[in-house]
């Protein structure tokens, strides 16, 4: 135990810089070496730990081997093992080693001032900032919390790190397709009927602090509440009316407004702009024998209105003969023979005309005159002379 103690000690003082473990120092004036049982110093052999005695050497430290015995020697030092010593080697002098030295000015001043000035400047210009007349800035702290936003214009704050401003456009109008790409999106109508409907939203940032710290995923909240307004609005009415263009405008009104209201609830800082619907189709599956209903009813419609037409033509003269008796009327309540006898002539005229017999009451007349014939006769082309014949 006791041995291991003095070993212990002379450790300590070789890296403090103390006495040595092997003996005195250089001149004689180094710590005293181990004492034996009589009191004396030295080693075994007489010699003492000095640099003059004939003692073991320090392996480590210059002069320690046995044939530099005439240098001075001093103590043992742990920084003497590592010194100049890398992970390659001692270490050399070079760019960036102990004897590197920044390059001077012209007058011989230092760059260091300079460069510590230019660093200056470039930190303070991150408190400087430009917000767009279309932007606006959100100011936050080191971390990410809110701080205050930034209208348009030059703005200052704190330099960074201490605090971030982040631009936004807040009056682009931005939109969404519902659906995306040629997906089908079929939408129950008020009579049980689906119908497949595709329609885009018009949308812009109302509130940006809301926008950016209320909603973790500002345009799939976009989405989801434009698909609830939708159904909602479509499952109101039947299928003639979601396709007719009244029902579309009537749909787009009731979306837009209950879209609002639930962005509203989520105090989203998202300002609907408006609902436009693209498409209203029936589903691919039976769009064929939808086209044959529509085809049907457009024959019936077509057929109604031919009906409404003749019957309004058969009022009119209905209307027209009732208004023509009605004179005839007056005419005869002063004149009755003259009227009779008139009402006789024409309807006697109105018949026989569309006969092609004529009748005579004369005397030395032939009681029978083809007249027809004659007439018949008289409205056919001359035939051409038989010369004529002859030479074709």
């Amino acid at each position: 135990m006791t041995m291991m103690d003095g070993f212990r000690e002379r450790i300590a003082l070789a890296m403090a810089g103390g006495k040595s473990p092997w003996g005195k120092g250089a001149g004689g004036s180094g710590g005293e070496g181990p004492s034996d049982e009589n009191g004396g110093s030295g080693d075994s052999d007489g010699n003492d730990g000095g640099g003059s005695g004939g003692g073991p050497r320090n392996p480590w430290l210059p002069g320690g081997s046995s044939g530099d015995g005439d240098k001075p020697r001093r103590s043992a030092n742990i920084e003497d093992i590592f010194k100049h010593r890398g992970p390659e080697g001692p270490r050399r002098g070079g760019p960036g080693g102990p004897n590197f030295r920044m390059p001077e000015r012209p007058g011989g001043k230092s760059w260091t001032p300079v460069i510590i000035a230019v660093g200056a400047l470039a930190w303070l210009s991150t408190s400087v900032h430009q917000i767009g007349t279309a932007e606006q800035g959100l100011v936050t702290w080191a971390g990410g919390k809110y701080s205050h936003s930034l209208d348009s214009g030059f703005r200052l704050t704190a330099p960074w790190p201490f605090q971030a401003v982040d631009k936004e456009n807040v009056k682009e109008i931005r939109s969404e397709k519902i659906p995306g790409g040629s997906e089908e999106k079929l939408i129950l109508t008020g009579d049980q009927n689906l119908v497949n409907l595709s329609y885009l939203i018009r949308w812009n940032i109302s509130d940006l602090p809301n926008f950016r710290f209320r909603l973790a995923e500002p345009e799939e909240t976009v989405r989801e509440a434009a698909e609830t307004a939708m159904r909602e609005s479509v499952a109101e009415l039947d299928l003639d009316t979601v396709l007719s263009g009244e029902g579309r405008a009537q749909i787009e009104q009731n979306v837009r407004s209950r879209m609002q209201a639930i962005l509203d609830s989520y105090k989203s800082g998202i300002a609907v702009q408006g609902i436009e619907i693209d498409k209203t189709d029936p589903p691919d599956s039976v769009v064929d024998a939808f086209k044959d209903v529509s085809a049907a009813e457009q024959d019936a419609q077509r057929d109604k209105n031919a009906a409404r037409r003749y019957a309004q033509q058969l009022l009119a003269r209905a209307e027209g003969d009732a208004a023509a008796f009605n004179k005839i009327y007056e005419e005869y309540r002063l004149a009755p023979d003259v009227t009779r006898r008139r009402l006789y002539y024409e309807t006697m005229e109105s018949v026989l005309g569309k006969t092609d017999k004529t009748v005579i009451e004369a005397n030395g007349v032939t009681p029978y005159l083809p007249l027809p014939e004659v007439k018949r006769r008289s409205q056919q082309p001359p035939a051409p002379p038989a010369a004529a014949k002859e030479g074709q």
